[in-house]
């Protein structure tokens, strides 16, 4: 996958780097294996100033073909992630978790996942961690494929449900109210 997306990784990131004047990568720490932190890599989608961020029609774009996360290969590379897994979620969300949900942890995270391709962002936060517990007791090299194949799906039908400039509920604030 890294040498099919080379061209990409080597053009976009000049464009995001001329598009918004600094570094084209966003690094954020998120939880993976075990829970342990780790530095997740993306392509960079949104402008930050001072009063919010915002999605610009080019990062809009970029989300659209989900090229913003093929950066996130450096991460399979490093060992943190793996293709298939349930999403790394922020760190502060790790004190929130039911110990059902912290069985999230017992595999590597994934680029993609059971959750993605059963409703990625339309769905809430119970769903989604019932796909991702489903994903643990269920993966098989069966499953994976699926996975793949409907990730595919996904990003040729240019899935727009990850921009949408919607706002959704944190992992803590839905944790809170159950």
């Amino acid at each position: 996958m890294l040498i099919l997306t080379l061209p990409i990784l080597l053009l976009l990131p000049l464009i995001l780097t001329f598009h918004f004047r600094r570094s084209p990568f966003f690094v954020h720490q998120r939880a993976g294996k075990d829970g342990q932190v780790f530095h997740l890599f993306k392509f960079r989608t949104m402008k930050v100033d001072f009063k919010e961020d915002s999605l610009t029609q080019l990062g809009k774009w970029v989300r659209s073909f989900s090229l913003d996360e093929i950066p996130q290969f450096i991460n399979i590379l490093k060992g943190d992630m793996s293709i298939i897994g349930p999403r790394p979620l922020l760190i502060e969300y790790l004190d929130h978790y039911t110990s059902e949900e912290k069985r999230r942890h017992d595999v590597l995270p994934g680029i993609t996942g059971w959750a993605q391709v059963n409703g990625r962002n339309e769905i809430d936060w119970g769903k989604r961690m019932a796909y991702d517990i489903y994903y643990v007791q269920h993966a098989s090299m069966l499953l994976d494929l699926n996975i793949i194949w409907r990730t595919f799906l996904a990003v040729l039908q240019r899935d727009m449900t990850s921009y949408r400039n919607e706002k959704t509920i944190t992992f803590t604030e839905y944790a809170s109210k159950r």
